[in-house]
């Protein structure tokens, strides 16, 4: 259990990240996201989820201790959250960066927005506990759990 002063008391267990635009640049994971994923997937059950725009999705994260989740419906936004529902939203952190990440970003216990390379939707910014600069970052916030007390802390 984190105590987080003035805000709330978290538990986390699961961890869903968004892909294109939060882990991923145009499909593909750097070797630093990847040492920290690495790392996150041993502290954490790990999601991720995405459209797989690039089509490279389970090959990138194939060497990784987590379970992808590709998009199936017309309405992703929806899809996401429903998808976030079904493990627990009150123990769960979201991340991600795009418009159809915003509902799972209001509904995670803590949410992470990820301006990266490929920017960010102010949906899902406006929607975020923290807004950090890249995906490795976040990974390090999450890896040192006391970070996120000093954040949210009030």
């Amino acid at each position: 259990m984190l105590e987080i002063p003035g805000y709330k008391n978290i538990d986390i267990k699961n961890i869903v990240f968004d892909y294109n635009g939060t882990l991923a640049k145009d499909g593909q994971i750097n070797n630093q996201t990847k040492n920290l994923l690495k790392e996150i997937c041993s502290k954490y059950s790990v999601f991720v989820i995405t459209a797989d725009t690039f089509g490279t999705v389970k090959n990138e994260l194939k060497e990784f201790d987590l379970k992808v989740k590709v998009l199936s419906s017309n309405d992703h936004t929806k899809e996401k959250t429903e998808f976030l529902s079904t493990l627990k939203k009150e123990i769960t952190v979201a991340v991600g960066n795009g418009n159809n990440d915003k509902s799972m970003l209001e509904n995670a216990i803590i949410s992470i927005a990820v301006i990266g390379d490929e920017g960010c939707s102010k949906e899902a910014l406006f929607a975020s506990d923290i807004i950090c600069k890249d995906i490795q970052s976040a990974i390090e916030l999450l890896l040192h759990p006391k970070r996120l007390v000093a954040t949210l802390r009030r």
